[in-house]
């Protein structure tokens, strides 16, 4: 039995803490209120700050895989990702674990085709900067033979109790017959993906000596417009679909003015103006990773 130590416990985390203490892993999972995201049966929950390196490097003695499933508030993460990243890169680097991170496509910046883990990373934010310079700091270290990097990488996520661009609050709207609302063009194509999937791949990832030193990106169903995947949704459940339209930019604005989550949001609603889609084939190839049944997802989400 080995040990593995999860920081951070929203959708990610908490679906690798199960997948890993199924399999009979010591799993302890790291938050800073000790909570976790539903019933953890087997895992042992951990209430420390990951930004103490002292600390975070105590809990990870012993473990052969250090995860960061961490999701720090979105409006701040400029000012609390450097210092938690160097952290558990530190952590990694004095216990010997393997560090897993999960990350996404914001590092890639606007881009005019389907996204590959070999994409260049070239980002249009402060969010995506933020992230490109995690992977880049990740894997000088890992080339320097300091420590075992790498990193999963999905699109936004759909699925229970998740909060994104379509989560519970858009799809309680649709299926109430009532016009949705979403950021960006309705029909512009977009990858989404599993938090499940995201997991799956995150504990493969850490276990396997040639996923190490490079970033894989979640298997992930086709690409499918904002407007279908409510529509979809709203069919699953034999429910007739309602209106889609996009949220009006002046709306957005003044919005932003008083929610910083929402001024956050901004910065990265290009994902939405254009076709934002991942490739996954590496993964597939390398892993034989296939994505959960699109129509097996709607059927959690109406749960």
């Amino acid at each position: 039995m080995s040990k593995h130590l999860i920081v951070g416990a929203g959708p990610v985390g908490s679906a690798a803490a199960r997948l890993l203490a199924d399999r009979g892993e010591e799993v302890v999972v790291v938050t800073r209120t000790g909570a976790a995201a539903g019933p953890l049966d087997g895992v042992r929950r951990l209430h420390l700050d990951a930004a103490d390196t002292a600390a975070l490097t105590a809990a990870a003695e012993g473990a052969t895989a250090l995860y960061n499933c961490a999701n720090p508030p979105y409006h701040r993460w400029a000012e609390v990702w450097p210092p938690l990243a160097a952290s558990l890169l530190t952590a990694a680097e004095r216990t010997g674990a393997v560090l897993a991170t999960v990350s996404n496509l914001y590092g890639y910046g606007a881009v005019d085709g389907p996204m590959g883990p070999d994409s260049p990373l070239r980002p249009n934010s402060v969010k995506g900067g933020v992230r490109a310079a995690m992977w880049r700091e990740a894997l000088a270290a890992h080339r320097d033979g300091r420590v075992r990097a790498t990193e999963v990488r999905g699109s936004d996520y759909l699925g229970p109790g998740v909060t994104a661009a379509l989560d519970g609050r858009a799809f309680g709207r649709a299926l109430a017959g009532r016009t949705v609302q979403v950021l960006g063009d309705p029909d512009a194509p977009h990858s989404w993906t599993s938090p499940a999937d995201a997991a799956r791949l995150l504990v493969t990832a850490a276990a396997e000596e040639r996923a190490w030193g490079r970033a894989w990106h979640v298997p992930s169903n086709p690409p499918r417009s904002q407007r279908q995947v409510v529509a979809d949704l709203c069919a699953a459940a034999g429910r007739p679909a309602p209106k889609v339209t996009a949220i009006p930019g002046p709306v957005l604005a003044l919005l932003g003015l008083v929610n910083p989550t929402v001024r956050a949001v901004r910065e990265t609603a290009y994902q939405f103006e254009r076709p934002f889609v991942i490739d996954d084939t590496a993964t597939r190839e390398a892993f034989g990773l296939e994505p959960r049944p699109w129509e097996r997802i709607l059927a959690e989400l109406l749960l």
